[in-house]
């Protein structure tokens, strides 16, 4: 007897000595997937800012979560094999970068969790039931802020007090810049500003607005937000230099890469954001349950390298406002 008790003993304690080993071996590490429009040297500073947001909370990537990064290089239409890819692999997550990403996915996978790490109107667009409670599979964060295209002919007009003609860099298949151009609009007729609106659909069309937009003599040029805008910010930028017409953009990108000024949603900060949802869904939350966020921090950002190559000047009132100055 014993002889059986002690056989017995020795079992229980190899198998509890197993446990741990055999525990390790199962350990799932989360694999995520991040999908966004442009190349990956347009949104450096927005995936540090997402990597930033998961270390935060205790992710380290490679370590404790592997991240599938895919970009569609600016070639939207490759987006659908992209998130075939990543449904494919089966992540346990999706981080959407924008709009087109987002509509990409969901017309992939009705299971997978996706966040938007942005989107301009979730609702409006038929992703989202409300922000509330967005029902089904996507949640996150809406860039939705209706008065910011207005605030950006606001500065303009400050720094520029004889501003009269603007001409506005829009994509006219891109949902984002159909709804600032609705508040550009009423903002113009505010400020008694005349609007010349020029299409920006690919590469080719850059050169030509800016060719246009000085030949109709146009005091500035305010770009509308856009996937296609987005994967020129380099071009756009540096014709206009060359040009020497002051510009407004959208997002501090551009004026990081030698654009004047930039007024808009912090978009870095959006990406830190999406990590926390990130980590609840993982941790067991339905993205169903969990509201969509709309924008807490906006910035303001002035380049006066930029300024000073046009020969432009900025007001000490206006510049004192800047959230950062590129000297």
């Amino acid at each position: 007897m014993k002889k059986i008790i002690t056989v017995l003993t020795l079992c229980g304690t190899l198998f509890a000595l197993c446990l741990p080993a055999e525990a390790q071996q199962t350990t799932k590490i989360p694999r995520i997937g991040f999908i966004i429009g442009t190349a990956p040297s347009a949104v450096v500073a927005r995936t540090e800012a997402f990597r930033k947001g998961l270390r935060e909370l205790g992710y380290v990537e490679g370590k404790n979560i592997v991240i599938e990064w895919r970009y569609a290089e600016g070639k939207l239409d490759r987006l659908p094999a992209l998130v075939a890819e990543l449904v494919q692999l089966k992540v346990d997550v999706i981080v959407a970068g924008g709009p087109t990403p987002t509509r990409a996915a969901k017309e992939a996978t009705s299971t997978i969790p996706i966040v938007m790490a942005q989107h301009t109107d979730p609702v409006g667009s038929g992703l989202v039931a409300s922000l509330a409670r967005p029902g089904g599979n996507i949640t996150g964060l809406s860039t939705l802020a209706p008065e910011i295209s207005g605030k950006r002919l606001e500065l303009l007009k400050e720094i520029f007090p004889k501003l009269v003609r603007v001409a506005v860099f829009g994509t006219s298949t891109s949902a984002s810049s159909a709804q600032e151009l609705t508040g550009v609009k009423l903002a113009a007729g505010t400020l008694d500003l005349k609007l010349q609106l020029l299409d920006i659909i690919g590469p080719k069309d850059v050169e030509t607005a800016f060719r246009t937009a000085s030949k109709e003599r146009a005091d500035a040029i305010l770009v509308l937000s856009s996937g296609v805008n987005a994967n020129l910010q380099t071009e756009i930028a540096e014709l206009a230099i060359k040009s020497r017409l002051p510009v407004m953009y959208y997002r501090s990108e551009f004026v990081e890469t030698g654009g004047l000024m930039s007024y808009g949603v912090s978009f870095t900060d959006l990406d830190r954001r999406a990590a926390t949802y990130v980590d609840k869904i993982l941790k067991g939350a339905k993205p169903a349950d969990l509201p969509v966020e709309q924008p807490k921090k906006f910035e303001f950002i002035v380049n006066l390298k930029a300024a000073k190559q046009i020969g432009l000047t900025i007001p000490p009132n206006v510049l004192v406002r800047a959230d950062k100055v590129i000297k």
